[in-house]
């Protein structure tokens, strides 16, 4: 029986289907335009680029310009690439123009879609942003495409890692900047705690394409960017907390596998209180007393490392570091921390050095980063299952087009298995059987612990020629991914690394034409080599094609249905053949945690042997079923995550802005008397209440205020004791001291040290409260749940006291400057240039084994260089070590206490 919805359907289409077609009336205007294009010359084609800012410039639209504007940039692609953008892709980009998410599949040519929306937006000359996964996208991406902007007139630049901020300030100022999605939080963050305008390096947010937009603006999502500093060494505290973890029993903790949560039961919780006493680190009768919100915390955490942490699936030790792994793609990320101790508590389980906590400086989440863009749009192979979220919470449609090729992947029904050894045993079958056909094998695992698994059974069963790719191996990732489809290759891959890369049936040619012919001189010797290459190539591309195409094997379904459709959509690009299979067991974490028992019991009695499995499309519903409440749950906890930072968005723009407008200002000498005014006015009102007889009145009390906060010795006294005095007249009084002592020191300082002193005062001072606001709130957000418990709103309660909390700051801020400024005087050196503290950057990286914003300092970042190529003697080999790390000299002692005590001396 077909549903009304399906019979509408049936007339008039799906949504996405007459979008679609909305879009083919342009797509035959740009069509009809492309002779003209190809008569032209290539400097009279060029040339279209300024003929269309002079469009703009007299007032015609963006939109106006779309079909010469595609028309030109798809000749000059022709010309400058050798590509010519199919009309699926000219639809593509057309989504991207329209503010939305294009989903396009693998092989279709997302890079080559965006460079139509990229150039038509650059015409503005406001600057387009293109937001990749990792350094080594944006910089092929800017290299390749860059041929192509260049060619029609307008320059490119690439924001990467370790570069300075004058090559930053260049890169921002081209037409088209490439970047990270963390180069750009982090350089937002960083321009605003800057204390000149000119040394800030982005110009404003007026267009980005994302490009995996699936993968940064929802699983990157997951965690705000954290720029923070340094906190005391509290090391023997996490070791001598971690020491208890191992002497309870399971009866002493409850763990909570689906919302990984651990929790202490009574039992355990005495347990503990005995053990801290016996350490001295209990404070009072009671663990969960108000002094010990500290301990509860890193004790805590230390069940969390022990019980929930995996090491070699959720971490791996290396350097004697704990390097995190993404559960989404099992890369390994460097330079990011898990934050408030977590981090510390597993150094502290897997006895390496623990080094120090931070403090967060400065924060911002993904999400609030790129609402901030005039026009925002995005592309990837799989949008459709978070096209909810995209809409909720960026405002962006998701809109399929279609392929340029019919799809002839085949995607197989799963095949369930009672226990793990069973699944492998028929995947190590199953991957013989198609190596000895000539069939490429793409084997997806979700960890690197199953990967290496898997290799080792391979390996066990005498089947050699495999190779592993995952978070070990990043270096060769794309390279390996590259030439994954060559007939017979077998490629075991941790989820979706060397997401980027194409696999094409044959092997990449370009990437080893690069790699192959790198070093050779032009002439003979160099093209003949290149023939041959691409003749072996296309060789074995259709001995590939003649196996069936790239076979992709799973190894296990993940949490998200889009991860498994990223797995999947690696076989079938561009009408190729090919086919999937996902093998799972009843022992998998998606089926134990969701009910394999019953299932278990099912298939006993249904008699099910070992080395069997049950095949139906009954099964693949059931676990889709239990993906999307997977989903769900991590979608609600993303968008609460969100309206708790939406509290601290609205803060942070208005301190942001504040800060903008004190560094635009030629003189905040009015601010700063205005704050003084106030303070003073505050100050007499505490303690003169209104209307009190002079009596009643703290004189000793205002005397010693208006000492501490103005630095005045006033007759406060002498004033009191005069008759008919009244409030007012001593606020006017102290106003009036005050403003002639400020106006002296502006005297003595002259009008230009003065003007610089006030800025970097109120600049500074701005920081330090907003620095501690954020704290506040972090505490603040950690405890506010509690409050559900006395059936008030949780959220309601976080925003009025987060508002309190502000008011507060406001109120400190006047304080804080009015005492500054009374106080500071002029010294006969020139004074330094405010600086901001040591600071490193924090942030879940979804795709990237990129050393990730591990720097030592923002500004200032060394390279790190491994203990073995350092020089005991020669400090400028040394690169970045941490303050903790033992000194490279030799001495034994911490770097801090040795040789980075002279630096900081």
């Amino acid at each position: 029986m077909v549903s009304l919805g399906g019979l509408a359907r049936k007339l008039f289409g799906s949504a996405n289907e007459r979008r679609v077609r909305s879009y083919q009336p342009k797509v035959a205007a740009i069509n009809a335009l492309e002779e003209s294009m190809k008569a032209l010359s290539d400097e009279a084609l060029a040339g279209k680029t300024q003929e269309f800012r002079k469009m703009l410039a007299e007032g015609k639209s963006i939109d106006d310009l779309l079909a010469p504007a595609f028309a030109v940039a798809r000749e000059a692609s022709r010309r400058a690439l050798g590509m010519r953008p199919f009309d699926v892709q000219l639809i593509g980009a057309m989504i991207l123009n329209d503010n939305a998410i294009a989903e396009m599949k693998t092989g279709e040519g997302k890079t080559l879609v965006a460079t139509l929306a990229v150039y038509l937006n650059a015409l503005a000359g406001k600057g387009v942003h293109v937001v990749t996964v990792n350094d080594y996208l944006a910089k092929r991406d800017s290299t390749t495409m860059g041929k192509l902007y260049s060619f029609l007139g307008l320059t490119t630049g690439v924001i990467v890692h370790g570069i300075t901020d004058d090559e930053r300030r260049a890169a921002y100022a081209c037409d088209i900047t490439y970047a990270t999605n963390n180069e750009l939080g982090f350089d937002y963050l960083r321009d605003n705690m800057k204390y000149e305008r000119g040394q800030m390096v982005q110009r404003g947010h007026h267009y980005a394409i994302v490009d995996e937009v699936d993968s940064i603006l929802i699983d990157e999502a997951r965690t705000p960017l954290i720029i923070s500093g340094p906190l005391d060494d509290r090391s023997d505290l996490y070791t001598t907390i971690d020491a208890f973890i191992p002497l309870l029993s399971e009866e002493d903790y409850e763990i909570d596998e689906k919302q990984r949560s651990a929790n202490f039961s009574e039992v355990g919780t005495e347990k503990l209180e005995n053990l801290l006493r016996e350490a001295n680190l209990l404070k009072g009768a009671s663990l969960y007393d108000v002094e010990n919100v500290a301990i509860v915390h890193h004790i805590n955490n230390a069940l969390k490392a022990h019980k929930l942490f995996s090491r070699d699936k959720d971490y791996i030790v290396r350097n004697n570091e704990i390097v995190i792994i993404d559960e989404f793609t099992g890369r390994m990320m460097p330079g990011r921390r898990y934050s408030e101790g977590q981090h510390q508590a597993l150094e502290a389980k897997e006895k390496v050095q623990i080094q120090p906590e931070n403090q967060t400086l400065a924060s911002i989440t993904f999400q609030n980063y790129f609402r901030m863009y005039g026009k925002l749009a995005g592309m990837t192979g799989t949008a459709s299952t978070e096209a909810e979220e995209f809409q909720n919470i960026y405002g962006l449609e998701v809109f399929e087009v279609p392929t340029n090729l019919p799809i002839q992947r085949i995607d197989e029904d799963d095949e369930v298995y009672r226990t793990f050894d069973e699944k492998f045993k028929a995947i190590i079958d199953e991957i013989k059987a198609a190596s000895e056909r000539n069939q490429p094998v793409l084997v997806g695992t979700t960890s690197i612990e199953k990967s290496e698994l898997l290799a080792g059974m391979l390996s066990a069963s005498g089947f050699k020629d495999f190779k592993v790719l995952n978070a070990r191996y990043h270096e060769q990732e794309a390279y390996i991914v590259s030439q994954a489809g060559v007939p017979g290759a077998v490629t075991i891959a941790t989820n979706m690394a060397g997401r980027g890369t194409d696999i094409q049936l044959g092997g990449n040619l370009d990437m080893r034409l690069e790699r192959e012919l790198e070093g050779m001189e032009p002439g003979p010797e160099r093209d003949a080599k290149a023939a041959a290459i691409k003749a072996e190539v296309a060789e074995l591309k259709a001995k590939a094609l003649e196996a069936g195409g790239l076979y992709v094997i799973a190894t296990e379904r993940h949490e998200s249905r889009r991860i498994d459709n990223q797995l999947r959509g690696r076989s079938g690009r561009q009408g190729d053949p090919g086919r999937s299979k996902f093998y799972l067991s009843l022992q998998d974490d998606l089926m134990r945690i969701f009910g394999s028992d019953r299932m278990d019991s099912m298939l006993q009695k249904l008699g099910l042997k070992e080395g069997e499995a049950i095949v139906h499309p009954w099964i693949n519903k059931a676990l889709e079923r239990a993906q999307k409440k997977v989903e769900a749950r991590n979608f609600d906890t993303r968008k609460n995550l969100l309206k708790y930072d939406d509290v601290l968005n609205d803060q942070r723009k208005v301190i942001f802005e504040q800060r903008i407008e004190l560094m635009d200002a030629t003189d905040v000498s009015g601010t700063i008397e205005d704050m003084r005014h106030e303070v003073i006015e505050s100050m007499v009102r505490t303690h003169i209440p209104e209307r009190a007889y002079v009596e009643q009145w703290d004189v000793s009390g205002l005397k010693q205020q208006v000492a501490v906060t103005l630095n005045l010795d006033l007759p406060i006294e002498a004033w009191a004791a005069e008759e008919g005095i009244a409030e007012d007249d001593m606020v006017a009084r102290i106003t009036e001291a005050a403003d002639k002592a400020m106006a002296d020191k502006a005297e003595r300082f002259g009008a230009e040290i003065m003007s610089y002193v006030e800025r970097s005062v109120v600049l500074q001072t701005i920081d330090n409260l907003w620095r501690e606001h954020i704290v506040n709130l972090d505490h603040l957000r950690s405890v506010v749940g509690f409050r559900g418990y006395a059936q008030r709103d949780p959220l309601q309660e976080y925003k009025a006291e987060a508002f309190e909390l502000f008011q507060a700051l406001l109120a400190n801020l006047r304080d804080a400057v009015t005492t500054q400024m009374m106080r500071v005087e002029l010294v006969r050196e020139a004074p330094p240039a405010p600086t901001v503290p040591e600071m490193e950057g924090h942030h879940v990286d979804a795709t990237t084994g990129e050393d990730d914003f591990g720097e030592g300092s923002a500004f200032a970042a060394l390279p790190f260089v491994a203990p073995e190529n350092r020089d005991p003697n020669d400090p400028s080999t040394w690169g970045r070590v941490g303050r903790n790390d033992a000194c490279p000299c030799g001495s034994g002692k911490k770097y801090k206490h040795c040789h980075g005590a002279y630096e900081n001396a």
